[in-house]
């Protein structure tokens, strides 16, 4: 079954995008949610790949090794303006954009192109 090979993965990617939704509700009730714009432009995006790679991965789709690629970087990129922030929310959600980078790289380099 295409799900318990990308079991890993899969829960990556929806930690990631539960994450990143957190954050992003959370980003807006900042002070100033300008300052963090790029932020909340990347968990919005961060979260709509993630979702789409869990569902591809579940499907068993032949495009789920290049997808996971895709969400690998922007992943990486989220991760990587979260850090910026020191809030706990902006933490946590670099850090869970970090795992998912991870695990969704593992997957496209085993995953036929």
């Amino acid at each position: 079954m295409a799900h318990d090979n990308y079991k890993t993965c899969i829960d990556a990617c929806n930690s990631c995008a539960d994450e990143c939704d957190r954050c992003t509700a959370a980003c807006l009730q900042e002070s100033d949610p300008m300052m963090m714009a790029r932020c909340i432009a990347l968990d919005i995006d961060c979260a709509a790949i993630c979702r789409l790679a869990a569902g591809m991965m579940a499907r068993g789709s032949e495009f789920s090794g290049q997808v996971c690629w895709l969400c690998a970087e922007i992943c990486e990129a989220c991760g990587d303006e979260c850090a910026k922030f020191q809030m706990d929310h902006c933490q946590s959600c670099a850090a869970a954009c970090r795992r998912c980078a991870e695990e969704c790289r593992k997957l496209a380099v085993a995953s036929p192109s």
